[in-house]
């Protein structure tokens, strides 16, 4: 053959799933929906066919023994994807009941058959077909075996021109039936649930003639329906580290927002750089996020915040919840318990897209790993790897904050591993000097940039963060105090 046969690629409507099945279901496919019981499988097939159907393209829909069509009409049509107009229009509802308990694959096969060449869709749905193997295979054997009646099935559907889906009760960890080989598509269904949080993710284990995301990607049934949340693609640039920026001299530095900090940073923080703020408990994180923020929006800078610990209106200053207000500042405020990276990921790419948001903040990494379901803790740093990443790759400026332990003889700067993911740190943190606790400060390192290392004492007033001298030693008091300086290759490489 001297020429690739074209295959049309069909919408499906729902959102991010074309992302994973690498731009939509195949025209004419034979495809598997699968997994246990109230994962999402009528839901999603409903949502396909109100989304792809029309009066040229009509659906056909076979119900089996689960649910009768008006029994599960009532419940689909509380979702917004249902279109009643579309019904006996567009749609078609078919029940096999009576011939699955009173005949044989054969009787089920020319049913189909009948209703197919009478209709002509173009989509035909099957929910389920393991209750057409279970019912049927209690009945006479007749002509035809359960393998002989999937085959027959899918080349009679194949035949016809109609793009297929087939619901069934099928789990990916258990030994796959026949039907598995024959398909086209198998698209599978998973829950689990880890005391009071449910996570649901969709996996794309095969899709023939196109080259799906691999992995496993979660999924919410809101009410528009199934929403997938595909899984950050980490682009290798060739480097140890996610950003596109390495090597590169910095062509912009951006304004801190904080008197004298800029200077301490060697000119301000390289645009597109990520910076981890990491320090004790009421050091003022939050404050120097807040006024980076503030800082972006005064040059004509739009933010984002994520917060996750406390809003904007239980931080010391109001200003950031006023721009919030104004719609000069993004702000992302959940303290959900079962959100999966992914899906908190694609809400801020969303809203830095909508905004076109250049500055990004992150408040806090600890209140980050809470939000996140208890499922996906244990990936939390190869996940937080990936968001760093993804916002790379936008070209956005990441401000992340970190709460650590004030130990005074034992310093880290981040429980998380993720210095070495970070493009610069400041550290903040408290030292005892006449009986008062007093705050500084230090740059720890900045890429690619020669920067202060000077510790500095700091103060916070109703202005915010006012930044003094060179900390001076107090006679000795700070020699027992760790050295404030870059972590080595090495001690990265400790922390990963």
């Amino acid at each position: 053959m001297s020429q690739k046969v074209s295959i049309a690629r069909l919408a499906t409507g729902v959102p991010g799933l074309d992302a994973i099945l690498g731009g939509g279901v195949p025209e004419f496919s034979f495809n598997l929906i699968v997994g246990a019981p109230g994962c999402g499988k009528t839901t999603l097939a409903h949502q396909l066919m109100f989304a792809m159907a029309t009066p040229e393209r009509p659906a056909l829909f076979f119900t089996v023994l689960g649910e009768s069509p008006m029994k599960m009409l009532r419940y689909q049509q509380q979702f917004s994807f249902f279109d009643p107009d579309k019904i006996n229009e567009s749609v078609r509802f078919v029940s096999l009941g009576d011939d699955i308990t009173t005949g044989t694959f054969a009787q089920v096969l020319k049913r189909i058959a009948q209703e197919v060449e009478t209709i002509s869709p173009a989509l035909v749905f099957v929910d389920s077909i393991r209750s057409v193997m279970l019912e049927a295979q209690h009945q006479s054997e007749g002509p035809l075996s359960q393998q002989q009646f999937i085959q027959q099935l899918g080349m009679q559907l194949m035949g016809w021109e109609t793009t297929t889906f087939l619901i069934g009760e099928y789990s990916s960890q258990t030994s796959p039936p026949p039907i598995f080989t024959m398909a086209d598509g198998l698209i599978c269904l998973e829950q689990s649930v880890h005391r009071n949080s449910m996570v649901r993710k969709i996996q794309i284990l095969k899709m023939r003639g196109q080259a799906t995301r691999p992995g496993m990607h979660t999924f919410r049934i809101t009410g528009n329906g199934v929403v997938v949340f595909p899984a950050v693609e980490v682009r290798d640039d060739g480097n140890h580290a996610p950003t596109s920026h390495r090597g590169e001299p910095a062509q912009k530095r951006l304004a801190m927002g904080v008197p004298r900090l800029d200077e301490m940073m060697g000119g301000g923080l390289p645009s597109g750089y990520s910076l981890l703020v990491a320090g004790p408990s009421g050091s003022g994180k939050t404050i120097l996020a807040t006024a980076f923020l503030v800082e972006g929006v005064r040059r004509g800078e739009p933010g984002v915040i994520v917060a996750f610990e406390q809003t904007p209106s239980q931080s010391r200053t109001r200003t950031i919840d006023d721009l919030v207000r104004a719609g000069s500042i993004g702000l992302i405020n959940t303290r959900s318990l079962d959100l999966s990276m992914d899906e908190i990921i694609q809400h801020l790419i969303d809203l830095i897209h909508s905004m076109k948001a250049t500055r990004v903040v992150i408040d806090s990494l600890s209140g980050f790993e809470l939000a996140v379901a208890p499922t996906f803790r244990e990936d939390f740093r190869e996940s937080l790897f990936r968001m760093i990443a993804a916002l790379s790759n936008l070209g956005v400026t990441v401000l992340m904050t970190s709460e650590l332990e004030d130990r005074y003889s034992d310093l880290r700067f981040s429980p998380y591993g993720s210095a070495f993911l970070t493009d610069a740190i400041i550290v903040q943190r408290y030292i005892e000097v006449d009986s008062r606790l007093r705050r500084v400060m230090a740059v720890v390192k900045v890429r690619a940039s020669a920067h202060s290392n000077e510790l500095r004492e700091f103060e916070i007033n109703d202005g915010g963060i006012v930044i003094g001298e060179t900390l001076p030693d107090y006679g000795g008091i700070l020699s027992g105090s760790p050295a404030l300086t870059p972590p080595s290759a090495a001690d990265e490489q400790g922390q990963r």
